[in-house]
């Protein structure tokens, strides 16, 4: 990624420009050509009518007929592993390895078991705030373990299990939800806003959508620097409804460029179902028609076909260079948030129906049954393990010290500007006034 932004810089700034004029078959084509030693990008614009009327006869043709035109099909739901674990197309089964197929569960159960425990955590006044992942926890594996460690992740706050999947641990998420001094977002975000440079995963941010359009950048970065990587960026079904939507959709399908867009439809944007969200044929239906972009419907709750298309969508993204648009069905079996109580709009029978009928642990579970991998002093013995290791990691962050006071006035610019060394200084000054009305104590040592 830092590769492809590095080339798209280069280019910009060392461009040469150069226009010409071609008439050809009574056709004008203007011609911009943007050259930086090896790379060379040439633009073409057509702006005759002639032009025009051929293009528009390639998407549609003229009628006599007045028809209003109303929605007639509706794009399939992808399944191919029933609750009780099996897979109807054996030929479909991924089949991954025994030892791959217990990391993934063994990390859906941990993520299920961390959930729990940092959202009693947040009930007791410990952390500040909390996002569970419950009835997710397909998506979050299926799709990471599709993926390329080189592609670039965009997530939204409800992707927890992607970031275990690529290697940021229990520690990690722990600390950065205590904010102390091992928080690599060093406590300015508030928690599950998660990033990591080293596993390609950009800081996840809290205003709706915004990583919509920041994932397009990033993808056409890459596809400018020649890179066989993509960009996936995380979304809810409520997201949709935000310009970002339509303004990244748009550029992706005329820029062409190699980004998967996720939408898990968990049927809830906090307390507005997804009925009074949108009509016609879900965030799916916008797809082909709309933006002409590939799109594929899946039952989010099954881990292989969850796997299966974001496979496919890779595949088509990094070779054809061009968008995919995914629309993954489940359901948010958890509140919104720490600050959200569901029970307000909706009731307990439709989430004990999706609880207890659509579980995609259990379905992953069975299907391990089934082949004889997994028993159920395996299943006590990873349970309490998970407990363990996410009360150890919490005691450990909890001792720990707030990150350093001078955090405050780094990384605003590469080095401190002469108003920012000014805006320390008074702040130190002022906690020597005033050394009891603060708890500095608390506080890591600055290292400046």
């Amino acid at each position: 990624m830092n590769q492809s932004i590095r080339v798209l810089s280069k280019l910009v700034k060392n461009s040469n420009t150069s226009r010409s004029l071609i008439k050809n078959n009574g056709r004008s084509t203007l011609f911009k050509t943007l050259s930086s030693n090896s790379n060379n990008i040439t633009v073409r614009n057509y702006s005759t009518k002639q032009s025009i009327d051929k293009d528009d006869e390639k998407t549609f043709e003229y009628t006599d007929k007045l028809v209003v035109q109303k929605l007639e099909t509706y794009i399939p739901c992808y399944t191919i592993m029933n609750q009780e674990g099996i897979v109807s197309q054996p030929e479909q089964d991924p089949n991954f390895s025994k030892e791959v197929v217990t990391k993934m569960y063994k990390t859906m159960v941990l993520l299920n078991t961390m959930d729990s425990i940092l959202y009693d955590v947040q009930r007791q006044g410990r952390i500040s705030f909390y996002m569970t992942s419950f009835g997710e926890e397909a998506i979050h594996i299926g799709s990471a373990s599709a993926l390329d460690m080189n592609d670039t992740i965009f997530a939204q706050y409800r992707e927890t299990g992607v970031f275990l999947w690529r290697g940021f641990t229990v520690d990690d998420i722990v600390n950065q939800c205590c904010t102390n001094d091992l928080d690599d977002g060093k406590g300015r975000q508030m928690p599950m806003h998660f990033g990591s440079k080293k596993i390609n995963l950009q800081t996840i941010s809290s205003p709706l959508t915004t990583q919509l359009p920041q994932a397009v950048g990033s993808s056409y970065a890459q596809k400018l620097a020649g890179e066989k990587n993509c960009t996936i960026v995380y979304f809810g079904e409520g997201a949709a409804s935000e310009g970002d939507f339509h303004a990244a959709m748009n550029f992706a399908a005329t820029l062409s460029t190699p980004t998967i867009f996720f939408c898990r439809n968990n049927k809830w944007a906090i307390s507005t179902p997804s009925k009074e969200q949108y009509k016609g044929d879900g965030i799916a239906g916008r797809g082909p028609n709309g933006y002409g972009i590939r799109t594929m419907r899946v039952d989010g709750n099954d881990i292989w076909a969850v796997h299966n298309v974001t496979k496919l969508a890779r595949k088509i993204a990094v070779e054809e260079q061009v968008p995919v648009l995914i629309e993954a069905m489940t359901y948010r079996v958890g509140h919104h948030s720490t600050s959200d109580d569901s029970s307000r709009y909706r009731t307990v029978e439709e989430i004990n129906y999706w609880k207890e009928t659509k579980n995609p642990i259990n379905r992953l579970k069975n299907y391990m049954v089934r082949k004889n991998w997994w028993t159920e002093d395996q299943e006590k013995a990873i349970v309490s393990e998970s407990r363990q290791l996410v009360r150890e990691s919490l005691m450990k962050a909890e001792k720990r010290k707030k990150p350093a006071l001078s955090e405050i006035f780094n990384d605003v610019y590469s080095q401190l500007t002469p108003n920012l060394i000014e805006q320390q200084k008074e702040l130190e000054e002022h906690l020597k006034l005033y050394p009891d009305e603060y708890p500095i104590d608390q506080y890591a040592e600055s290292k400046n």
